[in-house]
């Protein structure tokens, strides 16, 4: 079973564009560096697959993170596409800078943007949690929004860039094995 749409979840703008909510969008980027076009139907950029990822849509929604629903649902729904044949990549507060973890179905766990595709899609879809650690076990003290929508600091940043990295290394398996991927990413994580 491979993936018909990958969605990366971040806000739109060049203000937020190294921020830590755009994890998602970090990884779409380097996934797919070209090919991208603006499709306001689906209120996202969109891209299409080739070579091993042909036939999957990659998708950035341009309604910033917390309406990420809007984009989601409508290629979804365009497309014809079961939220079991979807990957959302987003930032997890949960998880530390450096762990990726890929798992199907759950809650929303306060984010807002999963929030927003579970209220359109329910909750089957495939989830990349990328870490980005939470505020207090990093010893910040800014507010758990302005943490997100900050940049991170710079051992952060690479502990998050080197975890992309295993994904994009580990992407044939992404794409169309996940459970396989999974053993992969889990492994490979620095706990």
């Amino acid at each position: 079973m491979g993936f018909r749409l990958v969605a990366g979840l971040g806000n739109p703008g060049t203000e937020y564009a190294r921020t830590r909510h755009n994890a998602g969008f970090w990884f779409l980027d380097a996934l797919v560096p070209s090919g991208w076009s603006r499709d306001s139907r689906f209120q996202a950029e969109v891209a299409q697959g080739s070579g091993a990822s042909k036939g999957i849509w990659f998708a950035k929604p341009l309604t910033f993170v917390n309406h990420s629903g809007d984009a989601v649902g409508a290629i979804a729904q365009f497309y014809r596409i079961e939220p079991s044949e979807i990957l959302v990549v987003h930032d997890e507060l949960d998880l530390d800078p450096g762990q990726v973890r890929l798992k199907q179905g759950g809650g929303h766990g306060g984010h807002n943007g999963l929030r927003s595709i579970s209220a359109r899609l329910g909750a089957d879809y495939w989830r990349l949690r990328v870490g980005i650690g939470h505020p207090r076990r990093l010893g910040l003290a800014q507010e758990v929004a302005d943490f997100v929508l900050s940049r991170a600091r710079a051992e952060e940043e690479s502990r998050i860039d080197e975890a992309l990295g295993r994904c994009l290394k580990a992407q044939d398996e992404l794409l169309n094995a996940p459970d396989k991927a999974q053993r992969v990413l889990h492994t490979d994580s620095k706990d």
